[in-house]
């Protein structure tokens, strides 16, 4: 996913320095002369609009554990995290625990930044599904902290203005609802894409469906070579660039809009019926907003027929392997794993458990979405094999130039399979 991928390139280069560090010590050794240890822990949640209950976990973390104190660090996610992480990986410097993602999980675990944690209790229980995004080379190098939803928000308000008394499951549904809102003078459905980020996420979310229900082993399918983007993608394409056709997106006006920033701020103040964004931005909505929102999966089925949901492998622990504070870095990490610890990180982010037989809790505004999750109608996006970081911005950039009429269906089909299939 974009919001944490740039600047990895360089990781591979570093290696062979790293595995040096990582013989010499790294993260310092902060025991006091009564015992007590000082973990150095950084992410990108826990502070700014995503406090995440971060700070409650951790003040519980330390009443369980009167001997080790968390020296908690925020940093702002993608490019800040990366430019501020990477360098202190390579001079071991970092923290003893580090917030990675799958495309981390690959690329610092190649390059021997991150500590193996095969052995720890949790690591056999994370649901099958999970697992592969954690590992490397056959090592779990993370514990996953959720699986976090990406689909549509709807203002219940605007809906119900124009006559819509649910939110839509399907797409001829979806496009009628469209319709009516339009005709009220409700601006129907806003899905900003500045970076390109939200229309390569929407075409993730009808492929979920339209691809994924008829093949759920399609992902595999793809890596071996027995199909290809143009064989399986066409109706998720055309139906982005439907929403343009009929007036109901301004593909054009969206290019301008920020995904992180601008597109919340307008949502939250009612100004469109329908928004594309993570479920980690329920809670700040919920707390923005006065009137009552539902978040469910993109609409892509046929009539009557219920779509899949989608879902991000979304932050991890991992512990440093430089750290001269394992044991207690460790102990952190197997922490926050305890479903009882965990569950207060699900519910602030509307996330899932991606723990066998691990708790996710409900809401209201979350039911559609935790519904699809139970009757096990969801798809993992595949963050750590052909949709990592450098394919998502490239397929991101093709889709913008296609929804603006400068390039074809054929030719924007032929790159997507280009990026997903690059070395």
């Amino acid at each position: 996913m974009k919001r944490s991928r740039r600047l990895l390139a360089a990781a591979s280069t570093v290696a062979a320095l790293a595995a040096s560090l990582a013989a010499c010590g790294g993260s310092s050794d902060s025991a006091s002369a009564d015992g007590t240890v000082t973990i150095h822990v950084q992410g990108w949640k826990g502070g700014g609009s995503e406090p995440a209950n971060v700070a409650a976990i951790n003040k519980a973390f330390e009443k369980a554990n009167p001997k080790i104190k968390v020296d908690f660090e925020y940093i702002t996610a993608n490019d800040t995290y990366l430019q501020k992480l990477q360098p202190q990986l390579l001079a071991g410097k970092a923290g003893d625990v580090i917030m990675v993602d799958s495309d981390k999980v690959k690329k610092w675990g190649d390059s021997g930044y991150l500590a193996d944690l095969s052995s720890q209790s949790w690591a056999s229980k994370i649901a099958t599904d999970a697992q592969p995004f954690t590992q490397n080379n056959g090592k779990t190098f993370a514990m996953p902290m959720e699986l976090i939803g990406i689909g549509m928000y709807a203002n219940m308000d605007l809906l119900k203005k124009a006559g819509i008394t649910e939110v839509p499951s399907d797409w001829p549904t979806f496009l009628a609802d469209l319709g009516k809102l339009k005709k009220a003078g409700i601006n129907p459905l806003a899905l900003p894409d500045k970076s390109g980020w939200t229309a390569q996420s929407v075409l993730q979310a009808a492929g979920s469906s339209l691809v994924y229900q008829k093949n759920k082993t399609w992902d595999a399918d793809f890596l071996a070579g027995k199909t290809t983007i143009n064989d399986d993608w066409k109706t998720s394409l055309e139906q982005l660039k439907e929403l343009g056709d009929k007036g109901y997106v301004n593909w054009k006006s969206e290019l301008g809009v920020d995904e992180w920033s601008q597109g919340s701020a307008d949502f939250t103040a009612g100004k469109s019926a329908f928004w594309y964004q993570g479920a980690w931005q329920v809670s700040s909505v919920k707390k923005a907003v006065k009137f009552p929102i539902s978040f469910a999966p993109w609409p892509a089925t046929a009539a009557g027929t219920a779509p899949n949901a989608m879902f991000f492998t979304g932050t991890m622990w991992g512990v440093n392997s430089q750290s001269k504070n394992s044991d207690a870095a460790k102990k952190y990490v197997d922490f926050w794993s305890q479903s009882e610890n965990l569950g207060k990180f699900l519910t602030a982010e509307n996330a899932a458990s991606p723990f066998t037989g691990g708790v996710t809790p409900q809401a209201e505004e979350t039911t559609a979405f935790n519904t699809a999750f139970k009757d096990g109608r969801y798809r993992l996006m595949p963050s750590n094999t052909w949709l990592t970081g450098t394919a998502e911005t490239t397929i991101g950039s093709k889709l913008q130039a296609y929804l603006l009429g400068s390039a074809s269906e054929s030719q924007t089909l032929k790159d997507i399979q280009t990026a997903a299939t690059a070395k």
